[in-house]
């Protein structure tokens, strides 16, 4: 057994461990995390729902229908790109960015407390290690050529 610790194992804990509060802390307002990533993220500017897809790690598929919900629920609205009349934009609406202020506020707090947990003079170090992997090394996913697929179990 090795010394070194399992890096897979403990960004994996801490990802799902993490995605489970935001969720948790957010259905109060009645947002995912997705929603709020698109709807954080769409208050930068004219993007794309492909650009902003792009930026919240989210599928095409999975975008749409997030994008259906915030429609829906009157936080964003699609509209034709007058650039390029096949790309749509999207455009946060003022119960959006209302809703963004909302759980920007709880997000922040939740952030703050998890860092708590780190001691005062680590914090910016863990920070600026997690940012120099996620913009170095681990900045684009590999696409596997096979996807990896679980072996059907034999029938009895």
């Amino acid at each position: 057994m090795s010394d070194v610790p399992d890096l897979m194992f403990l960004m994996s804990w801490a990802t799902h461990a993490l995605a489970q509060e935001h969720a948790t802390a957010l259905s109060g307002l009645g947002i995912s995390t997705r929603a709020y990533c698109v709807l954080e993220r769409g208050l930068t500017g004219e993007l794309t729902q492909t650009q902003l897809g792009e930026l919240c790690g989210i599928d095409k598929t999975t975008m749409v229908v997030t994008l259906d919900e915030l429609e829906r629920a009157g936080l964003a609205e699609r509209r034709m790109s007058e650039t390029d009349r096949r790309a749509r934009i999207v455009k946060v609406t003022p119960q959006g960015e209302r809703m963004v202020a909302e759980a920007g506020e709880i997000v922040t707090r939740l952030q703050a407390e998890i860092l708590s947990t780190v001691p005062s003079h680590d914090r910016k170090v863990f920070l600026d290690v997690l940012g120099h992997l996620i913009n170095g090394r681990l900045s684009t996913i590999v696409q596997a050529e096979r996807p990896v697929r679980r072996r059907a179990a034999k029938a009895a």
